[in-house]
């Protein structure tokens, strides 16, 4: 979740509209909506993401940069 923020470009003050991460996580990585809502609990539990309080977008918690140095080493 928080990788897939993190290769999205954030649109002004870091904000990164909600469908942007959820498209992706529901068709292309094929997983439910029931797991991409608990993704976004677990990545605002840990203090990855904030979500805003009307659900539409997240702002980044981490150094993107950071983390997609990390998504390049695992591969």
């Amino acid at each position: 979740m928080v990788q897939l923020a993190a290769s999205t470009e954030p649109v002004q003050d870091g904000r990164i509209h909600i469908e942007k991460i959820n498209a992706p996580f529901l068709f292309t990585l094929k997983g439910s909506a029931a797991e991409f809502g608990a993704g976004i609990k677990h990545a605002v539990q840990q203090r990855w993401l904030e979500l805003h309080e009307s659900g539409t977008y997240v702002r980044l918690k981490t150094d993107r940069k950071d983390l997609l140095v990390q998504k390049e080493s695992a591969n």
